[in-house]
């Protein structure tokens, strides 16, 4: 029965705690109640006396905007919102974030006892109908990677994750707004911030703070950056939800590993307290670096274990090898760079190549480009000398594999050789293990200083989910030892983690 005194908003929160379950958890099935800072987003939006055009939330990550995106979409879909033949959008930068708020709708509408009868999800295409003969509304997803034409006359759009787009302005995002010309839409932006002042969302960010809009709904929580970042204090200016249902253990132990690894206060600050900065960070500290420069044992006969990144043409092939000595974990790294023009690329990278090939760190192959017949025999010999298992980057194995079939291995050495993916799916859980190594100080390398030298020019990527890889600091700069290293560990640490890499996902996906 409607009330005739009831809100916008009223009614709108009334008919989502009555619909709409929750989709998963230990408390799935059971109906939404939501939270207080959710009740106040509604009220924001759908009470608003001029009318919401844009409505951007922006907070920390794990505060449920994914979940309060659905639940809007599903508004505008089958509920009050919806209007006849109206036709609903998610954009996102990439296939798999626009699957996101598609997933958490259809498995809303799933749990629902009401809403299964009056929906259509068609999973392949990422896409929900309602049949009811008085709507025959239509929801889509779309990524930057598609192509699709945008249809007239939207009712709703849903940009998710805007801050992962660089710069001002972002094909995708005029061309729905575009779209939605003069009518009455409702764009709804969520996102954790972005990096610069420069990039998309703050531009919208720092426009709608100014008020010029009436039309412009902002809910933004950000971390104060003079605070201190990792007091609980702090860390709730960002995060609503943190005493209500967020994993606080789970954050405070993310507090605790940025304020042990600088390079990770980066992406602590932008993920968790919402803050605009550069989550492109050094991986390592110097100071942290050196605490494993330790004596490194001699290599055991048998259980170890190696990751192998194979070079492009001139570039650094690297192999890193490692084993537990006790709780430790040592590292035997060797490297490759081809001997013709070894000086001039040492004065192009500014890094003494040259040096280090006549002190034994670095080896050298004929040419101008790294001659697999003469890393095959070397790695041949560390597979039968006890190397268990060799992790790889499947680039270039295709010219390497040959290489080791003329140098003599057998079907059994080449079992040893496993595909590891290079994308955030199979690095993040790497990384993890990784920190665990360098975190407490168990990492030792013995201050090799091409190691060294990786180590120093890698920098931490993050995907919107969170998930973190390694990336060079510049075109310039190496770090194919610390993608070696990164391998290696994950591998000693579970011998099946790269097998596992094989089956997660056919491709790791990438974020432009």
């Amino acid at each position: 029965m409607v009330n005739k005194h009831q809100t916008r908003a009223a009614r709108n929160i009334a008919w989502c705690e009555r619909h709409l379950r929750l989709p998963s958890g230990p408390k799935a099935g059971q109906p939404f109640k939501m939270a207080p800072f959710m009740r106040e987003d509604f009220r924001a939006i759908y009470d608003n006396p001029h009318g919401t055009r844009r409505a951007i939330i922006s907070r920390g990550r794990k505060n449920a905007k994914t979940t309060e995106c659905a639940m809007i979409l599903l508004l505008h879909l089958v509920g009050p919102e919806a209007v006849p033949e109206g036709r609903l959008y998610s954009a996102s930068n990439s296939q798999d974030q626009a699957a996101v708020v598609f997933d958490l709708a259809a498995a809303m509408v799933r749990r629902s006892p009401t809403l299964n009868d009056f929906v259509t999800i068609r999973d392949t295409i990422k896409e929900l109908a309602c049949n009811h003969a008085e709507l025959m509304t239509e929801f889509k997803a779309l990524s930057s990677e598609s192509s699709t034409a945008f249809g007239i006359n939207p009712a709703l759009i849903i940009h998710d994750e805007l801050g992962q787009v660089r710069g001002p302005k972002s094909r995708l995002y005029s061309a729905l707004e575009t779209a939605a010309g003069a009518n009455n839409t409702l764009s709804l932006i969520i996102s954790t911030q972005a990096a610069t002042d420069a990039d998309l969302l703050s531009v919208l960010i720092d426009d709608a703070a100014k008020g010029r809009d009436p039309r412009t709904v902002l809910r933004f929580s950000t971390a104060d950056p003079e605070a201190d970042p990792f007091k609980v204090a702090t860390i709730r200016q960002a995060n609503p939800a943190y005493d209500l249902f967020m994993n606080r253990e789970e954050v405070r132990s993310q507090a605790a590993d940025a304020r042990a690894m600088p390079s990770q206060e980066a992406e602590y600050r932008n993920l968790i307290l919402n803050q605009r900065i550069e989550v492109q960070a050094p991986y390592v500290s110097p100071g942290v670096w050196k605490l494993g420069a330790r004596e490194v044992a001699e290599m055991p006969g048998a259980g170890h274990f190696g990751g192998l990144d194979l070079s492009a043409s001139n570039d650094l092939t690297a192999l890193v090898e490692v084993a537990h000595v006790g709780e430790e974990m040592h590292v035997w790294p060797t490297f490759w760079l081809p001997s013709e023009g070894l000086a001039e690329k040492a004065r192009k990278d500014r890094v003494p190549y040259d040096l280090w090939a006549r002190e034994g760190y670095l080896q050298t192959t004929p040419g101008r480009t790294v001659d697999y017949d003469w890393v095959a025999p070397l790695l041949l010999s560390r597979l039968r000398a006890g190397l268990e298992r060799l992790a790889f980057d499947r680039w270039n194995m295709r010219f390497l594999k040959p290489a080791l079939e003329r140098a003599g291995a057998t079907e059994d050495d080449l079992a040893k050789l496993v595909e590891f993916g290079q994308g955030f799916v199979s690095m993040a859980p790497a990384l993890r293990t990784l920190d665990t190594y360098v975190l407490n100080d168990r990492l030792v390398h013995g201050g090799h200083p091409v190691l060294g030298m990786c180590a120093a020019h890698a920098v931490v990527k993050a995907d919107p989910a969170g998930n973190r890889k390694l990336v060079k600091l510049s075109e310039t700069k190496r770090i194919d030892g610390m993608v070696a290293l990164t391998m290696a560990v994950a591998t000693a640490a579970n011998p099946e983690f790269a097998l596992s890499t094989l089956i997660e996902v056919p491709e790791d996906y990438e974020i432009a």
